[in-house]
């Protein structure tokens, strides 16, 4: 079979590759921190001041999850004693630590799950798509679809998503889903907000919620620090934090940078169609390339082999 390639040929493959990348690859005005949530993004307000470490939250939340039972019962106040250790793991999405601050009145307690960001780097990092950001403001996960490389894990600033350990052959993340196929999908407030006695987690659109904080913050300016953790932070989160203290004496991380996670990763994203089109375009063109001057030289071999051979048997006939 003959091998019909010429330079012709290569051209048109590597400009069609390059057109190609051109559509695929984002547009130049495009970024990532553009995106600022959807106008259905529901979210919760926590006002620190106001959380009295019952663990009624966390109660609710292993109810509505079907989760296993707490090694320590959640109306046992020595779980405490563990200082602000408590992390959600396979067994918790949310929990809640006590932080003692000299700043306020009283010892100062927090509760922690997954802060739902608007773009959420679980999701960015997922090479399978495990992960959903829903129009609510939710980010689900799919246990169907995920292999278990715990990329998330690591991608998340807020260090949040746990993985369960107990089944090789299962792999699956546990983290806060926002109550979503039970209760956020349905209009209603996540189990953890209703179960809360002393309104210390506010429901709502997520720039009503915005809002709220301001103006709590602007009536009681003695009462609260001036400012609204997950406004900005990670580009963003659907939970926010107003605190009467310092967040960093409440065991925030301050350094989570204010742009989504994607910004830093968006230019080398960017770049990936163009690899996947033009490179292999061009590596094929160079590998035909090389069999058709092998294939030449070949072909010019034999022919002289022929000649030789005339010659040869012209001289012995002589």
């Amino acid at each position: 079979m003959k091998l019909k390639m010429n330079r012709r040929s290569v051209l048109k493959t590597l400009v069609s590759s390059a057109v190609s990348a051109a559509f695929l690859r984002p547009g130049g005005n495009a970024s990532a921190h553009d995106f600022s949530g959807y106008e259905t993004n529901r979210g919760v307000l926590v006002d620190l001041s106001r959380c009295i470490g019952c663990r009624s939250c966390e109660a609710a939340c292993n109810r509505e999850q079907g989760l296993p039972a707490p090694h320590i019962a959640f109306d046992d106040q020595s779980v405490f004693e563990q200082e602000h250790s408590r992390r959600p793991d396979q067994n918790a999405y949310t929990v809640v630590n006590k932080y003692d601050s000299l700043l306020w009145e009283h010892p100062l307690f927090r509760k922690i799950q997954c802060n739902h960001c608007l773009e959420p780097a679980c999701l960015t990092a997922c090479f399978v798509n495990a992960y959903t950001k829903t129009p609510e403001g939710a980010v689900v996960y799919n246990a169907d679809v995920c292999v278990g490389c715990r990329t998330c894990m690591i991608a998340c600033p807020f260090s949040i998503p746990a993985f369960r350990y107990d089944s090789a052959f299962s792999p699956r993340i546990m983290k806060c889903i926002f109550c979503y196929d039970t209760r956020l999908s349905k209009g209603r407030p996540p189990a953890c907000v209703e179960a809360c006695p002393m309104e210390a987690l506010t429901f709502g659109n997520r720039q009503e919620l915005l809002s709220i904080a301001r103006k709590r913050m602007r009536r009681e300016p003695h009462r609260y620090v001036d400012y609204i953790y997950g406004e900005h932070e990670a580009g963003g989160t659907s939970w926010l934090y107003i605190s009467p203290v310092p967040f960093a004496k409440a065991g925030f991380d301050m350094e989570v940078p204010k742009q989504p996670i994607l910004n830093f990763v968006k230019d080398f994203l960017a770049m990936v169609p163009m690899v996947l089109t033009i490179w292999p375009g061009l590596f094929a063109g160079i590998f035909l390339l090389c069999r058709r001057r092998g294939s030449v030289a070949g072909t010019g071999e034999s022919q002289e082999s022929k000649i030789s051979g005339e010659i040869i048997d012209e001289s012995h006939g002589e």
